[in-house]
């Protein structure tokens, strides 16, 4: 773990060597000299990341080794920000300022490098210092000893006792179910869910049930864990496999090479149907190297993963294959598992009234996690008395660290985390920061990590990228849960498993100062507020008129929904600010010095009243995403958006990639085709008289992903049929305009996701326009056509949302057979004339939710118990109707 942030440093200095030469040359050679070192510390420190380190020597020496390399980055940091001052001054001043302060500059870039020599000298001191005192020959506890636990953990959940067990018969049913069917191929069964949530004790149920065992020739049980020998794996089936059967296991196996147990294993299996259990699988890896041993003779054999990781569990194994999720236990049956384990000892082993409300709320701490329920039951079940309890709620931090009994709690998830690549035990560690149940939006959190510079520089890559497959690796190891998705199932929010155990083993590596060394040491205490202020929105933060000067330093800054109105006059010597958001503040205006950050990244202003952005800001020449709408109006009805107001040098932000919304005036629509490194925008107030310039712009940007479109006002028309080429990547269209016909261009969007249109009131029918589009997930249409019927005759394969709002003509809707086949969720709102469901209503079979707003009686009758409809909507998982007043929906620009 600690070699982390070591690894980083070096990726950051070599970053400043070859970005920064030219200021950072006065020290060039104790920053080489230091990066040398530097690697060959990382490699030590990789050895000692292996041990969990147990004598207070190695913990003081771990520590230190981590406060140098912050400290190197904090002295370089502060070089570049002395470089900075001097480069930012005017020419006369600069002039002025070495004819005066030379012998200064040079005492101060002699100061610096006698640091860094200093701190070289320290770090050479370390491995004479180890041998001193012989820290190589201390032995702490290893990683592979937690694994071996780990492992016996799992053996032992085939005989684990039935008072462990609630809530798990309906899902061992259906892994029954998959065992045996008639599908006689090979076929793969999954079970995947994060550390302790039971997904081993389920398999092992489901294994030993007597029904299963009769119904397969052999079957075995292998555990692999983190590390494993392959031969060693094949061993222990070939035994496992013999012993079911009272068979006597070879006597040679022991000294059979890879060759000859893979065709003992085949001769084996060859007529047989068996049932292998691989548990605790953490790499695909295994399928490929085991998958030659497993014959198929369509004899219905069966083979069983766990797994913690998705990507695993959703692999294509090239046979049938089927994937259990494990979920959090419900409140009912995770409040049962809790009494069980804590009033075992009690009177009528019930929880007195007096503990109730107490043992309720220690048991929601644990989120449904069975691993968390059961070992913190343990904990309580000694415990009497009320103050007993409350002592444990409050100093719950404290017992995960300190108390034997959830000593399991911390071990099966620091397996988790220390398989995690060292930038994504960064990026995890990170996520803590996020209040507890936080819903982490995607974009956020990405534009954050790149700030704090957890991402790797790839070449063909931009660092958003790189960052979207750190997120979705994450998610893959169940790290991170995604709560809201898009329509091509793409995680729009995430948040923390924020059961006991996940929470304690943030604060665990907190209380080793990690979190502390990945912010910086001179502006922890600013970002952690800055960030999690976000838990109460309307909680007032007391910012200082000015920033204290130990801020200079800054890499994030987040004052999302803090209710300020005005900024600290000396924000614009954050020389070091890679991401500022003044999201929902009431700040007015930016610095006119704005351009004086001149390393900010991401500038995020949605929902705040500044109308006008100061000239300034075209000297960023770094700004990557430029985030700008005030408000959308009424839903409903037409009302446009507001953009803000840029100056027209706006187009020399070359490397600017999200600019929206930005509002139409002057030449600015003219401008935007330079800015050809754009993958988002959004513009607001576009007149008919740009259509053509509009046009010409839109051409130009090849890389664009996004793009939203008001108009001034309802009756406006904008004419974009001349965009013959659209920008061949856009996946998101939104169009809020009065059209004449349906731009042909349309039909060509072959990597569509999301098309909304908005008071277009097409006379021309939109569907057969659209209906091949391959990628198209979502469909949202407000009074975007005034017909009275819509027919789905054709298409719309990947269609998962469809929204139709504000129809005041439409009369009848048809959905051909095979249409919209994966159509999830349908919204009908405001359409009084539409007395009944679609017809062909019943074709859509994966439909989980109907929303019905201002629609007429006769439809909700007709849906109703006894209704001529009602029979088709049975399937459908949630039926809502609302009365208009009820709908709020927060339909933001997706450019953003």
């Amino acid at each position: 773990m600690d070699s982390a942030p070591t690894a980083l440093l070096v990726g950051k200095i070599m970053d400043i060597l070859e970005n920064e030469a030219y200021s950072i040359a006065a020290v060039r050679d104790e920053v080489d000299e230091i990066k040398q070192e530097l690697v060959s510390m990382t490699s030590f420190l990789e050895d000692v990341e292996g041990k969990k380190t147990q004598t207070e020597t190695q913990k003081a020496w771990v520590t230190s080794v981590r406060d140098l390399t912050s400290d190197v980055e904090d002295i370089i940091d502060e070089f570049m920000y002395h470089t900075y001052e001097q480069q930012s001054r005017g020419r006369f001043a600069r002039w002025l300022h070495r004819t005066i302060h030379i012998p200064k500059n040079l005492f101060y870039r002699r100061k610096i490098a006698n640091k860094l020599h200093k701190i070289t000298k320290m770090i050479k001191a370390i491995p004479e210092r180890n041998k001193r005192y012989a820290l190589d020959g201390v032995v702490g506890t290893s990683w592979d000893d937690i694994s071996k636990w780990v492992k016996n953990q799992a053996v032992s959940s085939l005989f684990i006792n039935k008072d462990e067990l609630v809530g798990i018969d309906g899902k061992k049913q259906t892994l029954t179910a998959w065992l045996l069917n008639e599908e006689q191929h090979l076929t793969v069964v999954s079970v995947v869910g994060m550390g302790g949530s039971g997904k081993t004790t389920l398999v092992a149920k489901t294994f030993a049930n007597e029904t299963v065992k009769r119904h397969f020739d052999s079957y075995a049980w292998i555990t692999v864990s983190q590390t494993y020998v392959i031969e060693d794996l094949f061993r222990s089936l070939i035994k496992e496999l013999h012993q079911t059967r009272n068979e006597y296991v070879p006597a040679d196996l022991i000294s059979m090479g890879y060759r000859d147990l893979i065709q003992l294993m085949l001769n084996y299996l060859e007529s047989k149907r068996y049932l292998v259990v691989l548990d605790d699988v953490w790499d695909i890896k295994l399928w490929r190297e085991i998958r030659i041993s497993l014959p198929d003779r369509q004899l219905g054999s069966r083979i069983m993963f766990t797994t913690r990781k998705e990507d695993i569990a959703f692999h294509c194994f090239g046979v049938e294959s089927h994937v259990h999720c494990m979920q959090p236990l419900e409140k009912n049956y995770a409040w049962e598992l809790f009494s069980r384990k804590s009033f075992s000892t009690f009177d009528g082993k019930c929880c007195p009234p007096e503990l109730e409300k107490l043992a309720w709320e220690l048991m929601e701490k644990c989120k449904g996690l069975p691993l968390a329920i059961i070992a913190l039951g343990g904990l309580m079940s000694s415990k009497k008395l009320a103050a007993e309890w409350s002592k444990v709620y409050n100093g719950l931090n404290w017992h995960l660290t300190s108390h034997h009994l959830l000593e399991p709690v911390k071990s099966i998830l620091l397996l988790s985390f220390n398989d995690l690549p060292y930038r994504l035990k960064h990026c995890f560690l990170y996520c803590s920061l996020f209040p507890e149940d936080y819903l982490i939006r995607r974009k956020r959190l990405i534009r954050l990590w790149i700030a704090e510079g957890f991402v790797e520089h790839a070449r063909g890559v931009t660092p958003e990228q790189v960052a979207d497959s750190y997120l979705m690796e994450l998610i893959f190891r169940n790290m991170l849960q995604v709560v809201e998705r898009n329509e091509t199932g793409r995680p729009k929010s995430c948040k923390m498993h924020m059961t006991l155990c996940e929470s304690l083993l943030c604060q665990h590596l907190r209380k080793k100062n990690f979190l502390l060394y990945m912010m910086g040491k001179k502006y922890w205490k600013t970002l952690e507020p800055a960030v999690c202020q976000s838990k109460q929105p309307k909680e007032e933060l007391n910012l200082a008129l000015s920033l204290p000067s130990g801020f200079k330093l800054l890499r994030v800054l987040d004052l999302e929904d803090v209710q300020i109105d005005k900024l600290p006059h000396n924000l614009v010597y954050l020389f070091n600010l890679r991401y500022l958001s003044l999201k929902g503040t009431q700040i007015k205006e930016l610095p006119k010095a704005i351009g004086l950050l001149r390393n900010l990244q991401t500038l995020n202003i949605l929902n705040t009243k500044i109308e006008v952005l100061p000239r300034g800001i075209s000297k960023l020449q770094n700004l990557r995403h430029l985030i700008m709408l005030r408000h959308s109006g009424e839903y409903m009805a037409f009302k446009t958006a507001h953009g803000t107001r840029v100056p027209f040098n706006i187009s020399k932000l070359k490397k600017l990639e999200v600019l929206s919304c930005v509002e139409s005036e002057g030449n600015i629509i003219r401008l935007i085709g330079n800015m050809t490194q754009l993958t988002r925008i959004g513009i607001t107030n576009v007149k008919e008289r740009d259509a053509m310039d509009l046009c010409d712009s839109i051409q130009k940007l090849k890389l664009l992903q996004c793009l939203a479109l008001r108009v001034s006002g309802e009756e406006e028309f904008l004419d974009v049929n001349a965009l013959s080429s659209p920008p061949p990547h856009l996946r998101k269209l939104i169009f809020g305009s009065k059209l004449q016909k349906v731009p042909p261009w349309f039909s060509s969007l072959q990597n569509l996701t999301y098309l909304y249109l908005h008071w277009t009131r097409l006379d021309e029918d939109l569907l057969p326009h659209i209906e091949a589009l391959p990628c198209l997930g979502r469909l949202l249409l407000v009074n975007a056509y005034v017909g009275n019927e819509l027919c789905f005759n054709r298409g719309f394969p990947k269609l998962t949302i469809l929204e139709l709002f504000n129809f005041p003509l439409l009369n009848k809707i048809t959905i051909a057979e095979g249409v919209m086949r994966n159509l999830r969720l349908l919204t009908l709102a405001r359409c009084m004339e539409l007395k009944a469901l679609p017809q062909g209503f019943e074709y859509l079979s994966k439909l989980e939710t109907l929303e019905l707003l201002s629609v007429s009686m006769q439809l909700i009758e007709s849906i109703q118990e006894g209704g001529v409809d009602h029979p088709t909507v049975k399937h459908i998982t949630v039926i809502t109707n609302y009365s208009l007043k009820c709908l709020i929906r927060a339909h933001h620009s997706s450019s953003t």
